[in-house]
């Protein structure tokens, strides 16, 4: 899956900055690293799902918060979320847990996923994302995540959390 992802990053013109490190599955593990990510904000993942499963959503936010499901659900219009599974994760998003990313939407086929970006992630100059897995991390400008995200879905939608 890497290098589909920054094959299609490439081929938009997308610049981006590759980190290569250990195999990290949370951001605690992330943060042991140090400062090897040029003051990029490494971003949150979370793959959740409504109440019924019929919706799905990527919550993309700074490394920092806590996710409150009850508010962004709220937000969202949605019933309450809860975490995903590895099988939906795998359906939607062809990842395993620990590789969540906003590039991945690129395997959405069925355009079945939401994507949930917290605004306050337009105003940082780089974004720490992985490609897809999780011993490497994309450093790349909210402005071209963004352009990448839309060229897979027109479900992307900017909150404050």
């Amino acid at each position: 899956m890497r290098d589909t992802i920054l094959k299609e990053l490439t081929n938009q013109g997308i610049n981006y900055k590759e980190v290569v490190h250990e195999a990290v599955f949370t951001i605690e593990d992330m943060n042991k690293l140090g400062n090897i990510f040029e003051n990029a904000k490494i971003c949150k993942n979370l793959f959740v799902r409504d109440q019924k499963g019929k919706r799905h959503f990527l919550i993309v936010m700074p490394e920092e918060k806590k996710a409150p499901l009850a508010e962004i659900a709220q937000k969202i219009e949605s019933t309450k979320l809860s975490f995903a599974s590895s099988e939906r994760l795998m359906r939607y998003l062809k990842l395993q847990p620990g590789s969540v990313t906003p590039l991945a939407i690129i395997n959405d086929e069925e355009k079945a996923v939401e994507v949930i970006l917290d605004e306050e992630l337009k105003n940082e100059k780089l974004l720490g994302v992985h490609p897809g897995i999780n011993t490497s991390s994309l450093l790349i400008t909210p402005q071209d995540l963004e352009r990448y995200i839309k060229q897979f879905t027109d479900k992307l939608k900017y909150i404050k959390i």
